[in-house]
């Protein structure tokens, strides 16, 4: 089975921590909403992606380039610093926060589960366009499907 690549637009979001909530007199955990929504726009981007192909089955590795966008606020010559590489964010989301999201988003779209990830390169950077570009590639003898 091939690669799959795909690109998640628009400002990455991190997986929020459950939050808990009462019903009545019963407590529950409850997914924040940015999350489900986020999660939501990457299941999408990954099922047109995958065009009806079946779930890869077996180990994966997955790349991730993690955009970021340059706050408004920065001058010129710090911005194009931030293009250049020159300066790297620093701040929210988590970098691992945005693969966690990620990886539930995908969840029954490209693998089985994202127990499957077993190697891959994540970076985090400013850029113009914010997004995140996946590729998720099976790993030879990986028994896909």
């Amino acid at each position: 089975m091939r690669a799959v690549t795909f690109v998640v637009p628009g400002q990455p979001v991190g997986k929020g921590r459950p939050r808990v909530g009462k019903i009545g007199a019963h407590a529950r955990l409850f997914t924040p909403e940015k999350t489900v929504n986020y999660e939501g726009l990457v299941a999408m981007a990954a099922q047109q992606a995958m065009q009806g192909r079946a779930l890869i089955t077996g180990p994966v590795m997955v790349e991730m380039d993690i955009t970021v966008q340059i706050p408004q606020s920065w001058s010129k010559k710090r911005k194009s610093l931030a293009l250049a590489g020159e300066i790297f964010p620093t701040t929210k989301p988590d970098k691992d926060n945005v693969i966690k999201a990620i990886y539930d988003g995908i969840n029954g779209i490209v693998w089985k589960d994202d127990v499957q990830a077993v190697d891959g390169h994540q970076r985090k950077r400013y850029g113009e366009t914010p997004g995140v570009r996946v590729r998720v590639v099976p790993l030879s003898g990986s028994g896909t499907s």
